[in-house]
């Protein structure tokens, strides 16, 4: 850790890295303030001047179908689009990416070949429809078949695709590991002391060490699990960052993500924990009791001690993508006020409260991946806790 030398170096550093906090935050707050207006604008320009299209659907069925659209994951990145005022015709800005497809052999090619759901893709003299940011095996023209509730009755091939948040993952995942290891070169040069924007991330690096990874795991066993909580803490809170910007990413909204991570955390904590952990588990009151005693409580006790094995996670993969979702769809909602009310009052309240939530929405971005990580600990901590640490503690508690 970085230590001024005096008063004075004291007061030099602290005024230096409040400066840089606040041009940090000051850029983010624009991002974020405007990225979201800026998507709404477009979508609703090309509603309203779609031909063929006029009166088919309200504002409110409009700006749905937006919502929706953002929290959906999509098989190009589209950065922004346009519309010809003449002809009425969007065109889209961005890059397509790979789809890979299992129908009965393997099937690779560009997701252009959709022009964003306007054509049918042809692989190997099989045809597939991107409908609704799902593929489905369909014929030459298209078609599209339902059943009574007006869901697709089509085969849907099995999907390997590189979609959009498979794409920000990746991103995510190469820049912690340029930043991280450029961070260590930096400590290795200069003597174990940050320089530039290690500054920022050093306090929080310690912070999940010495008051999440050692608090609830112990000193002596939090160092194989460090390594992955900082690593989900990070990856977590750049991508809910990511998804306050204007490139329109939702990665933590999507239940798939979040679930991977509980999964994971599922059998780290699963294949990591000691006899005793699973001793309490089956035999939660210990040798207190006869087994005679014990046997009618345990038909009660036991199954839910193993039910509880699989809340945990699914409480984190719930907790994670509600939130992210909720706050996404909060904040467009609003903004869609704005196209709905159209007026000088209903306008600029709109704004404010958009604006508003756009800063709640960058703390509960680092508030959602400090709660994830915090329990991922707490978990790690029960599984690895031996009996002895186990009395400790309780008496230490006893003795508080």
């Amino acid at each position: 850790m970085y230590f001024c030398t005096d008063f004075k170096d004291t007061v030099i550093c602290s005024k230096m890295q409040r400066k840089t906090l606040v041009r940090i935050l000051s850029v983010l707050l624009f991002i974020v303030s405007f990225s979201g207006i800026a998507q709404e604008e477009h979508a609703m320009e090309v509603k309203e001047i779609a031909p063929g299209e006029a009166g088919s659907k309200t504002k409110k069925e409009e700006i749905k179908e937006f919502i929706n659209h953002h929290l959906m994951d999509s098989h190009d990145f589209n950065l922004f689009g346009s519309t010809d005022e003449e002809t009425g015709k969007t065109h889209h800005y961005g890059f397509p990416l790979p789809v890979i497809l299992w129908d009965g052999g393997l099937h690779t090619f560009m997701s252009s070949k959709f022009h964003h759901g306007e054509s049918v893709a042809e692989s190997n003299g099989n045809y597939y429809k991107l409908y609704h940011s799902k593929i489905y095996k369909t014929d030459a023209e298209g078609t599209i078949n339902y059943d009574e509730k007006h869901h697709p009755t089509n085969v849907r091939p099995l999907d390997f695709s590189i979609t959009k948040s498979v794409v920000m993952m990746l991103v995510v995942g190469l820049m912690l590991i340029w930043l991280f290891s450029s961070l260590a070169k930096s400590y290795a040069k200069n003597g174990s002391i940050p320089r530039g924007i290690g500054r920022l991330f050093e306090p929080i690096v310690l912070y999940i060490r010495d008051d999440i990874a050692i608090a609830n795991i112990g000193e002596n066993k939090y160092k194989k699990y460090l390594p992955f909580l900082l690593t989900t803490f990070f990856f977590i809170w750049f991508l809910n960052m990511f998804g306050l910007t204007p490139l329109g990413v939702n990665v933590t909204g999507n239940i798939a993500v979040t679930t991977g991570l509980a999964v994971i955390v599922f059998l780290i904590t699963t294949f990591t924990g000691t006899k005793d952990y699973w001793k309490h588990i089956f035999d939660p009151l210990g040798d207190g009791m006869p087994w005679a005693g014990k046997i009618f409580i345990y038909i009660i006790l036991v199954p839910i001690e193993i039910l509880g094995l699989f809340i945990k996670p699914f409480a984190l993969l719930i907790r994670l993508y509600a939130n992210m979702t909720a706050g996404h769809v909060v904040l467009m909602s609003l903004i869609g006020l704005i196209f709905i009310f159209k007026s000088w009052i209903g306008g600029p309240l709109s704004f404010g409260l958009s604006f508003a939530i756009s800063l709640i929405e960058l703390l509960v971005a680092l508030l959602q991946a400090y709660i994830f990580t915090m329990l991922a600990a707490l978990y790690f901590g029960f599984a690895s806790e031996t009996h002895a640490e186990h009395e400790a503690h309780e008496g230490e508690v006893q003795h508080l």
